[in-house]
């Protein structure tokens, strides 16, 4: 007899992750040694001139402890032995509530009862910038940046789910920041795709039966239910309300709007980044002219690339901000010029606009 259905699920989808980061894997090319030859004995040297294979790679999972983690932790500990991958994990003490530091030392312990090598706590410092979950999430992912490259990581597996897809979904369009904010999380995102999502096709409670019948312990964040969290309210309020008025079925539209959104999201990301060089002039810099020939999405992109590289903070560029810019192109009337984020301004003169810092 099988494992249970949903402990299949999340088997089947952390396995689909690792094939992959395996075949990414062996793709690098492998280290010869330049040792010169006569340090090598003979029956070496034959080996030393072809390529090494790759020691095995390491993937960590990040876990809170929640259902979601523990659920993908366990996977992991299943699935990599089978591939030969190394498996660790990192839990991440944000420090705001009391006790943390003890319930992060109990899902180390838990981690290692599953047989996950190397597992770190890490204790951060969260800030105010943003608000406070953007706050806990920036000090996170700067903690699972530097575990990964601290071990030497290939990969860190996220436990985001569906349901936290379409949460995603819900709020960039509340934002109304465009095509982009509406594909929420990327299955693969991070410096050289350090960070992969195997469960964004499961839902919520796959994740939490494959803890219950595994006998898996698991923590319930009680920020996961409080009302002065945007997400939180989002979840206990919006979505049961948005599924009472439309009928079951909202979770998976959101999560289907999200990948469609990215797919079209990056074509357009590439549509402008191969138009930005058609409207610059020989000195580099943007011509109205030709920005006003482009579509719209096109143009606001360049706009955006063109801000960031100047050096406004992605983070803190907003669709007004690029609206901003592009009423000097579209609804030009002689306007002063336009302070962005990071003391960038922009400024349009002699049919040319000037983005740059100061």
């Amino acid at each position: 007899m099988g494992p249970h259905p949903a402990v299949a699920a999340i088997r089947l989808a952390v396995r689909r992750v690792l094939h992959d980061l395996l075949t990414e894997h062996h793709r690098v090319p492998a280290a010869v040694s330049h040792a010169p030859a006569h340090e090598h004995p003979p029956s070496s040297r034959l080996r030393s001139s072809r390529e090494v294979p790759p020691p095995p790679p390491l993937v960590l999972v990040a876990c809170s402890g929640g259902a979601d983690s523990m659920a993908l932790a366990s996977a992991l500990a299943f699935e990599s032995p089978k591939l030969g991958i190394r498996a660790g994990g990192i839990t991440v003490d944000h420090g705001l509530q009391p006790g943390s530091d003890a319930r992060a030392a109990e899902v180390v312990q838990r981690l290692r009862e599953l047989g996950l090598d190397p597992v770190d706590s890490v204790a951060v410092t969260v800030g105010r910038t943003g608000g406070p979950e953007a706050a806990a999430r920036d000090a996170r992912y700067a903690a699972l940046d530097t575990a990964a490259e601290r071990h030497g990581a290939t990969a860190v597996l996220l436990g985001h789910t569906r349901d936290d897809q379409a949460e995603t979904v819900l709020l960039g369009l509340a934002r109304g920041s465009g095509i982009r904010s509406l594909s929420g999380m990327a299955a693969v995102s991070g410096a050289g795709g350090r960070y992969r999502r195997p469960f964004l096709e499961l839902d919520r409670q796959t994740a939490r039966k494959a803890c219950m019948v595994q006998s898996l312990p698991v923590w319930d964040d009680p920020h996961n239910a409080d009302p002065a969290y945007t997400r939180s309210r989002l979840r206990h309020e919006g979505l049961p309300a948005l599924e009472k008025a439309l009928g079951k079925g909202v979770v998976e539209a959101l999560a289907r709007t999200a990948q469609l959104s990215r797919d079209d999201a990056d074509a357009l990301d590439s549509w402008a980044s191969q138009a930005e060089a058609t409207v610059r002039d020989a000195a580099g810099l943007l011509e109205c002219a030709k920005l006003y020939a482009l579509p719209p999405a096109v143009r606001r992109r360049v706009l955006r690339r063109a801000a960031i590289e100047a050096g406004a903070p992605a983070g803190s560029l907003f669709a007004r901000h690029i609206e901003e810019i592009d009423r000097l192109i579209t609804g030009w009337r002689g306007q002063g010029a336009i302070n962005l984020p990071g003391k960038v301004v922009a400024r349009r003169q002699g049919g040319r606009l000037v983005i740059r810092q100061g």
